[in-house]
C-alpha cells in the first residue's frame, strides 16, 4: 500500500571512489521546505482527528508499531511483541528509547494516553479507534472507570494489553496516532504542555517540533533522542501554512518550496492537466472512496431495482477524466483495490447503459408505473462546493439521457447538509470516506447498524451484518478474508450507496528530494527522506 515517492534507483554509486562525487553528497543540505495548509486543529495525539493535525504528529510522535515503507506494521517503541493463544491479549516489550527531553519512555507513557483520549470529559473524537481494548467503549461512554481499560503496566518496559475481540489489524492501529503515547510526567504536571512549541511539548519520533508560529509556521528538527535515529536523513522539515493551491504552486516553482499539494497541501485543479502532460505530476490511488448515497426508505430509492439503474447508469470514466481531472479510479466497488485487489475491477462495468436500462424496466415494473417519465423528480444533493457540483451536473444529464428520470440538483453548506443527511432529510446525497486503516471493515462497518452513526442509507441487512459481526472473531485471516468479501456482495447486490471514484493523491516535488512515503491511506512520513 506504501509507495517510496519517485524513489528512483537505488543509490548504487554511494561506494564509488570519487572524492569530488563522495563530498558532493555529503554537502547537500538535508532541509524540507513543505506546505501544510492550514492551523492544525491541534497537535495532541489523543485530539488530533484532521489530516492536518496527523501529517505533523506521524513526524514527532512514535507508537509502538510504525507503518513501514512496505505498508506493513513493524515493532517501532516495541521491541518484542508476543500474542496470547486467543489472540485477545498483547505483551509488548519496550525498547530503551527517550522522549526529546531526554525522559525515558515507559509503559505508563502509553497507559495514560489511552486512558485519556477514552475518557469522554477530553472529548476526543477518534476515542473510537480505543474500542476494540477491553472496556473502553464503555469508558467513553460513561458506563465504566477509566481504570478499568485494558491496558496494564506490568513494569516500565512491559505493557499488556487486552482486546474486545481477536483484531488481526490491531498492529496496524498501535501505529496510529491516537494510540501514541504521551510523556506522562509532563501531561500530568501540566494540562496545557501540546499548545505550544517548547521544553513542554516533549515527543519520541524521529523529528521535534521546535517552533510552531500560530496561523504561520512550523519547524520540525531531527530528534537525536530518538531510538532510530541513525535512520533520520532530514535536520529540519519548514512546514508553512498557506491556504492557497495557487500561492503554493507559485511557491514550488520559485524555489521556495520543495514538495507542492497532497497529502498535506493542494494544487489547483486546473493546472493538473498541465502538470500531467509535462511529466511533473506525481498521482497515487488512495484507501477512499467518493460515492452517493441512497436513502432506501425514500420512494422511489426504496426499490433496489432503481438503485441499480441509477449506480449501473454513470459513465464514472467521463467524470474521472472531464470533471475531477486529478487520476481518480473509476470505483465499482466500495472497498479500494489497495484492500480487495479485486475490486480495481469491481461488481459490474462502468457505464453500464443496457444493464440499467433492465433494471430501471424491472423498477418500475415493481412499482406498477408505465415508463420513467412516471417517476417523481428525485432530488441529487450536495454540501457547497465547485467540485461537487460539477459531478452532480454531469450526472444529472447521464441519467436524463440514459434513463429518463428528471433530476433536481440540491446543494448546501456543510453544516445544515450534513444534519439533512443524518436525519434522513434528502434522497440522494453525496459523501465520502477515506480508511482510518488498512482493512476493508472499516468501509463496511459504517453500514451494519440501520441507525449508525454514519451509515445515512437507513438500509440494514441480517446477512451482511452477521458476516460483519462473525469476521470480527474469526481467528483464520483467510476466511476471515472471504466473509467481508461476502458481506461486500450482498452490498453491492442491494446497492444503499453508488460508488463514483476512488480517491487519489496529487503532487509535484523536488528531483532530487528521495524517500518519502505516501501511504496508501493518504498519509505522509518522513523519516526515510533525504535529498541526493
Amino acid at each position: 500500500m506504501f509507495l517510496a515517492a519517485c524513489s528512483g534507483k537505488d543509490n548504487a554509486d554511494s561506494g564509488d571512489k570519487g572524492k569530488e562525487g563522495d563530498s558532493g553528497k555529503k554537502n547537500v543540505p538535508q532541509e524540507l521546505k513543505m506546505n501544510i495548509s492550514t492551523e492544525p486543529f491541534s497537535l495532541h495525539p489523543g485530539l488530533a482527528n484532521d489530516s492536518t493535525s496527523g501529517g505533523v504528529i506521524r513526524q514527532v510522535f512514535e507508537g509502538l508499531t510504525r507503518i513501514d515503507k512496505d505498508g506493513k506494521p513493524q515493532p517501532a517503541m516495541a521491541a518484542e511483541i508476543k500474542t496470547s493463544d486467543d489472540l485477545k491479549t498483547y505483551t509488548f516489550k519496550l525498547r530503551d528509547s527517550k522522549w526529546s527531553n531526554g525522559d525515558p519512555v515507559v509503559a505508563e507513557d502509553f497507559a495514560y494516553a489511552w486512558k485519556w483520549a477514552a475518557d469522554p470529559k477530553n472529548e476526543s473524537q477518534y476515542a473510537y479507534q480505543l474500542y476494540y481494548v477491553k472496556n473502553a467503549q464503555a469508558i467513553n461512554e460513561g458506563t465504566a472507570d477509566a481504570d478499568t481499560l485494558g491496558v496494564k503496566v506490568v513494569d516500565d518496559k512491559t505493557l499488556e494489553v487486552t482486546l474486545e475481540n481477536p483484531t488481526p489489524y490491531f498492529l496496524e492501529l498501535t501505529a496510529f496516532y491516537t494510540y501514541s503515547p504521551i510523556n506522562s510526567k509532563i501531561a500530568k504536571a501540566n494540562p496545557d504542555w501540546n499548545k505550544d512549541a517548547g521544553d513542554q511539548y516533549t515527543s519520541n519520533g524521529p523529528f521535534k517540533m521546535v517552533e510552531w508560529k500560530h496561523s504561520d509556521k512550523i519547524v520540525l528538527e531531527k530528534n537525536d533522542n530518538y531510538w532510530d535515529k541513525d535512520t533520520v536523513k532530514l535536520t529540519k522539515i519548514d512546514m508553512s501554512m498557506i491556504n492557497d493551491g495557487n500561492t503554493e504552486l507559485n511557491m514550488f516553482k520559485n524555489g521556495e518550496l520543495d514538495w507542492a499539494g497532497s497529502p498535506l497541501g493542494k494544487l489547483p485543479i486546473d493546472v493538473l492537466p498541465q502538470l500531467k502532460s509535462d511529466g511533473s505530476l506525481h498521482t497515487q490511488a488512495i484507501a477512499g472512496v467518493y460515492w452517493y448515497k441512497f436513502n432506501t426508505e425514500k420512494p422511489p430509492l426504496n426499490n433496489a431495482n432503481i438503485r441499480k439503474a441509477l449506480a449501473y447508469a454513470i459513465n464514472r470514466k467521463a467524470i474521472v477524466e472531464n470533471v475531477t481531472l486529478g487520476g481518480q479510479i473509476p470505483a465499482m466497488a466500495v472497498v479500494p483495490p489497495s484492500m480487495v485487489k479485486e475490486n480495481q475491477k469491481g461488481y459490474y462495468k462502468d457505464a453500464d447503459v443496457a444493464k440499467a436500462k433492465e433494471f430501471l424496466a424491472a423498477g418500475l415494473k415493481d412499482l406498477g408505473l408505465a415508463d420513467a417519465s412516471k417517476l417523481p423528480t428525485i432530488t441529487l444533493s450536495y454540501n457547497t462546493d465547485e467540485g461537487h457540483q460539477k459531478i452532480a451536473q454531469a450526472i444529472q444529464d447521464m441519467w436524463k439521457k440514459e434513463l429518463g428520470i428528471d433530476v433536481k440538483l440540491e446543494n448546501e453548506e456543510w453544516k445544515v447538509y450534513i444534519t439533512k443527511l443524518h436525519s434522513g432529510d434528502y434522497q440522494v446525497g453525496r459523501m465520502g470516506w477515506l480508511g482510518d486503516f488498512n482493512d476493508p471493515i472499516n468501509f463496511l462497518e459504517l453500514f451494519r447498524d440501520k441507525k449508525g452513526g454514519n451509515n445515512d442509507t437507513n438500509w440494514e441487512n441480517a446477512d451482511f451484518k452477521k458476516l460483519l459481526n462473525d469476521s470480527q472473531t474469526e481467528p483464520d485471516a483467510a476466511k476471515r478474508s472471504q466473509m467481508l468479501k461476502d458481506a461486500e456482495k450482498i452490498f453491492m447486490d442491494e446497492m444503499p450507496v453508488a460508488p463514483i471514484y476512488f480517491y487519489t493523491n496529487s503532487w509535484v516535488q523536488n528531483e532530487k528530494l528521495k524517500g518519502v512515503v505516501v501511504s496508501g491511506l493518504g498519509d505522509v512520513q518522513f523519516k526515510w527522506a533525504h535529498f541526493e
